[in-house]
């Protein structure tokens, strides 16, 4: 069923950050419309003019097409990975998580929009700013905070911990800045040779844009045609610097030289969709590669060590929290569009935390390891050496 609907969201731009208050703009019939609308029946939605911009490409329409099951899973799911990373942030600073852990609370548009638009037979691998992922494509909260906390529930059997997680649907989790892009071209290539339509999604930061093997997967993506989309996850913050100071072009979208380029609005989950559809399409048709670049923003610091605030402001944070909230966004959508009442939504946060809650007793209880499993997983079964060398002879192991 057609609707007038407009989602109104500004993009935010790169080189500064400026309010970019929501507003919508919605047509007098079009509450009672989407009321009479079944759950499943699909109507269409425009979003805002600038919600996209092109690179040697045409930007993606702005016309949508949602239906009300798919906006209230988007929504769900959102408020479970915030409370799911709010647990990790509490855990950590209880010293029960230890180690490298990066959050993702202000950039959940990004992994919920992503996984809204594709199949799981297409790829995603990224960096370690990567819990949602695992979760939404195939794991759980309880394997994911059973990870950070190093237990055998732990999606990697709690040996892995937050920079390394893995699904069977998702390829990960690596810790080394920018060396998931070339693998991910390899992806890319792999799905090409064995002639599956499917897109790869090969995500990296903006902190990452300038390493040199990034440069040289864009090389060999377009040299080769390859069904790989290049995703940069702009959150304008890099290791406690700014875009503008570690980067002369903070254009992402357009420096993939002859690659075309999209920039879209990543806080906006409904412009990620779209942005996702668009470019998926672009590569299963044989256009070669594409790059994307979200622009979003991280609330918190760049990992659980960083303050987040020596390099930006607390006004600017909470600015951006206030006006640009993704799931407030989409809230406001629900609302306005008489999707959801507050009421209804309110029950959805409240279940998202009980869930999460139980979630984190059921890690916490997990056992740890057990000594024998330091042993374990090294090697593809089949291939490992019969002995493997201690620092002195009697730590040696045996398989």
């Amino acid at each position: 069923m057609a609707s007038l609907a407009r989602a109104r969201t500004a993009l935010p731009r790169t080189r500064k950050i400026a309010p970019f208050v929501r507003t919508l703009q919605t047509a007098a019939d079009s509450t009672q419309l989407h009321q009479d609308a079944s759950h499943s029946e699909p109507f269409s939605v425009k979003l805002h003019e600038d919600s996209f911009r092109g690179y040697k490409t045409d930007a993606p329409s702005l016309d949508l097409e949602v239906t009300k099951d798919g906006l209230l899973k988007m929504y769900k799911q959102m408020a479970l990975m915030r409370r799911m990373e709010q647990a990790a942030d509490s855990l950590y600073r209880q010293k029960l998580i230890r180690g490298f852990c990066h959050l993702t609370i202000g950039q959940e548009a990004i992994s919920v929009g992503m996984e809204q638009a594709l199949t799981r037979q297409d790829n995603i691998i990224s960096s370690y700013r990567t819990h949602p992922f695992a979760v939404l494509r195939g794991g759980t909260v309880v394997s994911l905070l059973g990870e950070l906390l190093g237990r055998q529930c732990g999606i990697s059997k709690g040996k892995g911990g937050s920079m390394h997680v893995f699904t069977e649907s998702f390829q990960g989790g690596h810790g080394i800045v920018g060396a998931q892009v070339p693998l991910g071209a390899g992806l890319a290539f792999a799905a090409k040779y064995q002639e599956k339509p499917v897109a790869t999604y090969t995500m990296y930061g903006d902190g990452a844009s300038n390493q040199g093997q990034v440069f040289e997967a864009f090389n060999m993506a377009k040299l080769w045609n390859l069904p790989c989309v290049f995703v940069c996850e702009n959150n304008k913050y890099g290791m406690g610097t700014s875009a503008e100071r570690s980067s002369s072009n903070t254009e992402y979208y357009t420096r993939g030289d002859k690659i075309p380029g999209i920039q879209a609005n990543g806080m906006d989950i409904l412009a990620v969709v779209k942005a996702v559809q668009h470019t998926k399409d672009w590569v299963v048709s044989g256009n070669g590669p594409i790059l994307l670049e979200f622009v979003t923003y991280r609330y918190g610091g760049h990992s659980m060590s960083d303050p987040g605030t020596t390099y930006r402001t607390r006004e600017e944070v909470q600015r951006m929290r206030s006006t640009q909230d993704p799931i407030r966004g989409l809230q406001r959508y629900l609302e306005e569009w008489g999707l959801a009442s507050e009421e209804e939504l309110k029950r959805f946060d409240k279940d998202a935390k009980a869930q999460v809650d139980q979630a984190v007793e059921e890690a916490k209880a997990s056992p740890l390891p057990e000594d024998n499993e330091l042993w374990t997983d090294i090697y593809n079964k089949g291939s490992e050496p019969s002995y493997i060398r201690g620092r002195e002879r009697e730590e040696g192991h045996h398989f």
